[in-house]
């Protein structure tokens, strides 16, 4: 009988969903708590509407410079790293075999199991400093545009659900008009942003929804009834 491929999907976009979400879940939560705030306190949305521009504005920036340094970070950890297991395999190679070995006995292999696989990585430096990377250190050899694509999908993500909450002040001229439909359509868009990151994190995703949701939701009516009290 004929075999049916067997095809693994895996997702692999890890990264790029964290910083989707880093930057998603902060453009939807902040703008919106500062819009509501801003709803306790005045009922001008041009105000309101100043002022979430230039915190979206703001924000992006901070969060996306924010994660640009973060992989920089990453890389410049990487190569430090990277640098002084090539200078041990060179300098105590009996001791970096050792380690190797040893991770192979991690795995259930007997020390005559792990030889053979110890003695050829020996013969490819190369290949054993990308081993004890991996395997011992548990570091991946970063994206070299990992840094810039980090900063520009972090500070998208942050505008995009920053202009959610926003919306509804940019086309009306009361607050107190405005903030119901923000909330609603926010709440919304919270709701779906959670189930689709639970989609893709592995979460379950109506748990993801409804944690979202109610961080949102927390955030905003806080800053609400704050600014209604000060006013």
């Amino acid at each position: 009988m004929p075999q049916t491929p067997h095809i693994e999907r895996h997702f692999t976009g890890s990264a790029n969903v964290r910083d989707i979400v880093i930057g998603m879940s902060d453009g939807l939560t902040v703008p919106f708590a500062l819009a509501a705030g801003l709803s306790g306190a005045i009922d001008t949305t041009s105000i309101i509407v100043t002022a979430g521009l230039a915190e979206i504005a703001a924000g992006s920036i901070a969060m996306g410079l924010g994660g640009y340094l973060a992989a920089k970070s990453d890389a410049e950890h990487y190569l430090s790293e990277r640098a002084r297991e090539q200078l041990e395999v060179i300098e105590k190679p009996e001791v970096e075999a050792s380690e190797v070995a040893q991770v192979f006995q991690s795995y259930g292999l007997t020390i005559g199991e792990s030889k053979p696989v110890v003695d050829a990585l020996r013969k490819t430096p190369v290949a054993w400093v990308d081993f004890m990377m991996r395997f011992e250190l548990g570091l991946e050899k970063p994206d070299p545009k990992r840094a810039l694509i980090s900063a520009v999908t972090i500070a998208g993500a942050y505008i995009a659900g920053g202009f959610v909450p926003l919306g509804p002040y940019l086309a009306l001229s009361k607050a107190s008009a405005a903030l119901p439909i923000s909330v609603i359509t926010t709440l919304i868009a919270l709701a779906i942003f959670g189930y689709v990151k639970g989609r893709f994190t592995g979460a379950p995703p109506i748990r993801s929804g409804i944690q979202t949701v109610l961080i949102g939701g927390l955030a905003a009516t806080a800053a609400f009834l704050i600014a209604r009290a000060i006013s």
